[in-house]
């Protein structure tokens, strides 16, 4: 049995590997899973993912500590069923979220609601159900809650989102704490909105929340924001406004390239070392959970070359796997049956919709052939969630490997159903 080229062991040996040069999901051949489903394919390790939520809820063990796993990372009703089963909670960003979440058996009493854009209806679902906080970002969503919750009636549980302007460090598109950013409210602005929060019959200031971004590979950015907000907690305590919680958001990044991903444990240390046992504390990794627990399969439909470049034309494309295009993020590309007698080119990986950006990876260095399969790893997180339809490419089949077996969780779409919801006027 080999690991992976490039990938310290503890993040995937025990779930991805080489087996007398085939590559494997757990006990599970992935040329077999080719054969038997087609490709483009989603494989997720069920293993990977429980191992991956277990070490974030032993890391907080001893603490009031509710791990939220962030749904829009792959809201797949498998997945979160697993997760569910685990005793994790949810953060949502739509009322669609809500529904996967509910629909998989998650707890209502453990999602937490962000987003800048909740709308009337999404609100007044979330408070039916009973969910455990809305993470309220701005002052006209605060109104709107009070207004709702006083018409059903009910009081509403809400966290003010704190902008803390800190860099994370990571792409501009997935920064979410600095000023410029749509999200939360600023930190000079707070103060007064959690005063307005209390003043609201309808409202119930339960804690306080910021996100300041995703994909972020240090500590120190959580260590600055959990401190801006402790420092903010101080003088909403001499208001007399209570805090029940801290919730430091999400974002912990994954290893897609060489190298290794921030510790659990270690991150884990940081952040309870600074937060008062009297307050609970919410987190909402998502990517860090999935996104190393699942890849992309896809096979060489073509090689071509022209004078500056040689191409391998794969059949997945930037509708299956959009992070690539949109952020230039870089995937892994592994050969799923090792070849050791090939001459290594430097490859383009790209797909067949119609578009210069459609690519998976550039300049990749391999041996390969037509009809050769490939897996794109790291591929779990933002992978099928940001999936589309674009050139009326129907999305990939998902299958999910527990052990030696691998179960379809998602069955690939066809060309009717993409149609089946239109019309033509006079038909």
């Amino acid at each position: 049995m080999m690991s992976l080229p490039g990938r310290p062991r503890s993040t995937f040996m025990d779930y991805f590997s080489y087996k007398n040069g085939s590559l494997y999901t757990e006990g599970v051949s992935l040329s077999a899973l080719a054969g038997r489903h087609g490709t483009p394919a989603y494989v997720y390790s069920r293993a990977a993912i429980e191992s991956r939520w277990r070490a974030y809820a032993q890391a907080f063990s001893g603490r009031d500590a509710l791990v939220c796993y962030s749904v829009k990372a792959n809201g797949n009703l498998a997945v979160l069923n697993l997760l569910a089963g685990l005793g994790s909670g949810f953060d949502i960003v739509s009322g669609g979220e809500l529904e996967r979440v509910l629909a998989a058996g998650g707890e209502p009493d453990k999602v937490v609601f962000s987003g800048v854009g909740k709308r009337v209806d999404e609100i007044g679902r979330a408070l039916e159900v009973g969910i455990k906080c809305f993470n309220v970002e701005s002052e006209p969503e605060l109104l709107r809650l009070n207004e709702i919750a006083g018409r059903m009636p009910v009081t509403a549980p809400v966290s003010i989102r704190v902008n803390p302007d800190i860099d994370p460090d990571t792409h501009p598109y997935i920064a979410t704490g600095l000023r410029e950013n749509k999200f939360g409210v600023d930190y000079e602005q707070a103060l007064g909105i959690y005063q307005l929060a209390d003043s609201l019959d309808n409202i119930e200031v339960t804690g306080i929340d910021c996100h300041i971004g995703s994909q972020i590979t240090s500590v120190e950015p959580f260590i600055d924001a959990v401190n801006k907000l402790l420092a903010l907690l101080g003088d909403l305590e001499k208001t007399g406004i209570t805090i029940r919680h801290i919730d430091i958001g999400g974002g912990l990044g994954i290893s897609y390239a060489d190298g290794t991903a921030p510790d659990i444990a270690g991150f884990a240390r940081a952040v309870s070392g600074l937060v008062p046992e009297r307050y609970g504390i919410i987190l909402e990794p998502g990517r860090s959970i999935v996104g190393d627990a699942g890849l992309l399969l896809t096979r060489v439909e073509y090689l071509k070359a022209n004078m500056e470049k040689h191409f391998a034309v794969v059949d997945a494309s930037m509708n299956d796997l959009l992070r690539p295009s949109l952020y230039r993020a870089w995937h892994d590309i592994i050969p799923v049956a090792e070849r050791s007698d090939g001459t290594e080119t430097e490859y383009d990986i790209v797909g067949p919709v119609c578009e210069t950006g459609d690519f998976l990876g550039l300049q990749r260095r391999l041996s390969l052939c037509p009809d050769d399969l490939l897996a794109v790893l790291s591929a779990g997180a933002y992978g099928f969630s940001m999936s589309s339809n674009y050139n009326s490419r129907p999305r990939s089949v998902e299958l999910l490997v527990d052990g030696e077996d691998a179960h379809v969780i998602r069955e690939r779409e066809t060309v009717e159903q993409l149609m089946a919801g239109e019309r033509i006027p006079g038909d």
